[in-house]
């Protein structure tokens, strides 16, 4: 175990249970954040401030504002506010844990990812990479920007769970459970950003009423398409192989780490697998209406939050920490070395 904190004394252990509770509200808060900028996207809002960042525009406080000028202003408060969250999340880590506890760790990193998240924004605005923009260059920065977000929200989950008493996650020595997790947490991520570039195409090069999927795929590889709209595909046929390969990887890690947890987390991620495809089927067949978007990105949140747990789980098993066993000497020599004993 990292070492719980419920044993600390008086006002100590007040503060422990704070530093819990925030780092939830914490996760709970970005997961609106998120929500907040992607009505930004839909809207196209993006531009509400001009190209100007950190002010909007060219003012703290924008006078007479349009309300796309509001959305945008808006988000980039909710955002600020974020970061508050955050340093005061590292603050109290370092108040009321001792030196090397990983919820320090976490929430360092968590304000890390925070900073770089309002960066990437920063940069999208000041190169004009908003509203209507076509440029390929959206893309690639929206892909970042979503890779970024899925960090920070993973970070933050794990500050929550090393604050509340859980086990420090040790990446060494997992032999293939670290591996293949390590895979499905890959294909998650570049699936998103697959997924972030899709969604960019759905806004900016809306399928025509009364088009067919098949119909919309030979537009996007029309000679007068864009790049946006020839990595339209991408998302669907890597959201097929991906949810596969999650699917049997949750089966696979109940099988070689059997835990109650291990099992639990297993099973909530392939009910959102299903949901999710599901809800993918519907944004196509309705063609990206803006509440199916939205639907569509928080399953997203869910489905990479929950494969978070079910590796965090699998890797913190107690099957997991025991240490090695040590080989047998009968027939030994005192220089004889031990490497084989690895977990």
């Amino acid at each position: 175990m990292s070492g719980t904190l419920s044993a600390l004394p008086g006002r100590q252990a007040d503060r422990a249970r704070w530093l819990v509770r925030l780092a939830w509200i914490a996760l709970a808060y970005n997961l609106l954040v998120i929500v907040w900028g992607a009505v930004v996207r839909i809207t196209g809002a993006g531009a509400g401030c001009g190209d100007h960042w950190p002010l909007c525009n060219g003012v703290v406080v924008p006078e007479s504002p349009t309300m796309h000028t509001l959305i945008e202003f808006s988000h980039r408060l909710t955002s600020a506010a974020s970061g508050l969250f955050a340093i005061g999340l590292a603050a109290l880590a370092f108040r009321v844990t001792p030196r090397g506890h990983p919820a320090r760790f976490g929430a360092l990193l968590s304000l890390g990812l925070i900073i770089l998240e309002g960066l990437v924004g920063g940069v999208q605005v000041l190169l004009g990479l908003t509203a209507d923009s076509t440029d390929p260059a959206r893309g690639f920065v929206q892909g970042i920007h979503l890779a970024n977000t899925f960090a920070l929200l993973g970070a933050l989950l794990l500050t929550a769970l090393w604050a509340g008493g859980g086990p420090r996650l040790r990446l060494r020595g997992q032999g293939r459970v670290g591996s293949l997790s390590f895979i499905g947490l890959g294909l998650l991520l570049l699936l998103g950003m697959a997924g972030a570039v899709t969604a960019l195409g759905d806004l900016l090069f809306l399928p025509a009423d009364g088009s067919t999927p098949i119909e919309t795929v030979k537009r996007d590889f029309a000679a007068t398409a864009t790049v946006i709209e020839n990595l339209r595909i991408v998302h669907p046929l890597l959201a097929v192989v991906s949810s596969a390969y999650l699917a049997w990887l949750a089966v696979w890690l109940r099988r070689l780490r059997p835990d109650a947890e291990v099992a639990r987390w297993g099973g909530v991620l392939w009910g959102l697998i299903a949901v999710q495809m599901l809800a993918g089927f519907a944004n196509v067949a309705l063609k990206a209406p803006a509440w199916m978007q939205l639907t569509h990105l928080l399953l997203a949140c869910a489905m990479w939050l929950a494969l978070v747990m079910l590796v965090y789980r699998a890797m913190t098993a107690p099957g997991a920490r025991l240490p090695a066993p040590a080989p047998e000497t009968g027939a030994s020599s005192p220089g004889t070395s031990s490497a084989g004993a690895r977990v």
